[in-house]
């Protein structure tokens, strides 16, 4: 069956006879952080059948978005973004950004995986820059990534070893909320529980 299309000479149409379809980015969103194999990918999209999961997939193999490569854990398979595919990261970005409105009435019992946030806190923080770096932990539903500030931007990690001093540990719409701007420090504190110098999350989440 061939691929919908637009029909239209503009660029974002074309976009999206690319990136449209139901899933598509949701799949680009779980490689922004790196390979991923099959099973990793159905587990991250909750709500994706596999021969769906298998379609998309190629289609976005089809139009260069995706690549497979070799799973040095498994020996299997790997699917990876593209150098072109990973370009997606600004787009991605921005629709996060304007996903804020949104996000304020919280998960509604909607589906959630802490690993979502690496993306999201990425995009809300984008442009923050320290001279004096600074480093604190989001403890989500007992995942903790950890979120450090330079002199270079905003950087989120996830599963590293060890905690960072300073921790908060809170519900994904506070995180968000703080993230946006929509929560001050102090109401983010309220919220959750934090462990550590305030200072330090000020530092990472506050103005500035």
């Amino acid at each position: 069956m061939a691929k919908r299309s637009y029909g239209q000479y503009c660029g974002l149409a074309r976009a999206l006879d690319v990136v449209g379809d139901r899933w598509s980015l949701l799949i680009v969103r779980e490689l922004l952080g790196g390979p991923a194999r099959y099973g990793q990918l159905q587990a991250g999209l909750p709500g994706i059948s596999t021969n769906l999961l298998a379609e998309r997939l190629r289609e976005l193999e089809e139009v260069g978005v995706v690549g497979r490569q070799l799973d040095t854990e498994s020996n299997g398979v790997a699917y990876a973004l593209t150098p072109w595919g990973s370009e997606l990261r600004g787009p991605i970005a921005a629709l996060v950004n304007w996903s804020t409105p949104l996000m304020v009435s919280g998960p509604r019992g909607d589906s959630f995986k802490a690993h979502w946030l690496v993306v999201a806190l990425e995009s809300l923080l984008d442009g923050k820059r320290a001279e004096v770096p600074a480093t604190v932990g989001v403890d989500v539903d007992g995942t903790t990534l950890t979120v450090r500030v330079d002199e270079t931007g905003t950087h989120v990690t996830l599963d590293v070893d060890g905690q960072p001093e300073t921790v908060l540990r809170a519900e994904p719409s506070a995180v968000l909320g703080l993230a946006s701007g929509m929560l001050t420090v102090e109401e983010a504190i309220s919220a959750g529980d934090l462990r550590g110098d305030k200072q330090d999350l000020a530092a990472v989440f506050g103005p500035g």
